[in-house]
């Protein structure tokens, strides 16, 4: 056992794949590096604690609003033979809440992580999956699992429901600024809105959810490719797509008009829509800049600009 430790996460947004993914159409989310959870672990003379946002007290005392990171660490202690064991956990995050960003996987993942450094343990990328699961499943009932790989990765995911989610080769350089519109996002409304849709208007909804898909099989090969300007182009069409389905929103629509005025190659929302983020992808630092102040002058409560391509790391 180490006297401290440290496990990091990152965040991650959908590329592709908003929506249509539901109706069984390929995903893919990328990890932002830049955006991290970071959860430090010191041995103490007595007692287990924990430090965060939402609590800061004993882990026995934790509320029932955080049951999953209480399962999950309840688990890893019992895994490892340690709920006698004095720690002091830290958990500190760059992530808003209810943005789609992932925010609770990289949590669970930066837990995990930071466990098994603690009590010393080797960790697998599987192992850590099937971990976080733990935790995930408290928490959203019926994760797909794309959320802690992506948080655990620093290369994209391609996800097809109940049938694949693996790590994909990404050669793209370039920049991707994210922004909040400041509207919660409503993904359990939109999800519905769409299946409202598809129900009322079969044919129309099939052939936009169709789009996406191929969309995010165009997009995959633009990221092995480094396909910078037709992957805009993708980005654009997607847009175009959800839009037609009305998961955008005004506010969502204004900060991405305002991108593509400034320089972007293409922009979207990203996730469940009605609110919550959108993406735009810049071809250098410079234009990044000016897409970035663009969206806060236009009303964005907050960016960040992630620097793409990094290679993999160990779990």
């Amino acid at each position: 056992m180490k006297k401290s430790v440290i496990g990091k996460s990152n965040a991650k947004i959908i590329l592709l794949g908003d929506h249509s993914v539901v109706y069984g159409q390929p995903a893919i989310a990328l990890p932002l590096t830049s955006v991290n959870t970071t959860v430090t672990m010191t041995a103490t003379a007595a007692g287990q604690t924990i430090a965060s946002r939402y609590f800061d007290g004993p882990i026995a005392q934790l509320n029932s609003q955080l049951a999953g990171v209480v399962k999950l660490i309840t688990t890893l202690l019992e895994r490892f033979d340690g709920q006698q064991t004095p720690f002091h956990m830290a958990i500190t995050s760059d992530l808003p809440a209810e943005r789609g960003m992932g925010s609770s996987a990289a949590v669970d993942v930066a837990i995990t992580r930071a466990m098994y450094r603690f009590f010393d343990r080797p960790l697998s990328r599987d192992e850590l999956l099937e971990t976080v699961a733990i935790g995930e499943k408290i928490t959203h009932g019926n994760p797909s699992g794309i959320d802690a790989a992506t948080s655990s990765s620093a290369v994209p995911i391609w996800l097809i429901p109940h049938e694949t989610i693996s790590q994909i080769p990404f050669h793209l350089t370039g920049y991707l600024v994210i922004a909040d519109s400041g509207i919660k996002g409503q993904t359990g409304q939109a999800v519905a809105a769409v299946a409202r849709r598809h129900t009322t208007q079969p044919d129309t909804t099939n052939r936009q959810i169709e789009t996406l898909g191929q969309l995010s099989y165009a997009a995959r090969d633009c990221l092995a490719a480094n396909e910078m300007t037709r992957l805009g182009g993708i980005l654009d069409s997607a847009q175009e797509q959800l839009a037609g389905l009305g998961v955008s929103s005004p506010e969502l629509d204004h900060l991405i008009t305002v991108a593509r005025a400034n320089g972007a190659l293409g922009a979207k929302l990203t996730g469940g829509g009605m609110g919550g983020c959108m993406i735009a992808l810049c071809a250098t630092a410079a234009s990044a800049t000016a897409v970035q102040h663009a969206l806060v002058a236009a009303g964005a409560t907050a960016t960040w600009t992630e620097v793409l391509h990094h290679e993999e790391e160990p779990a």
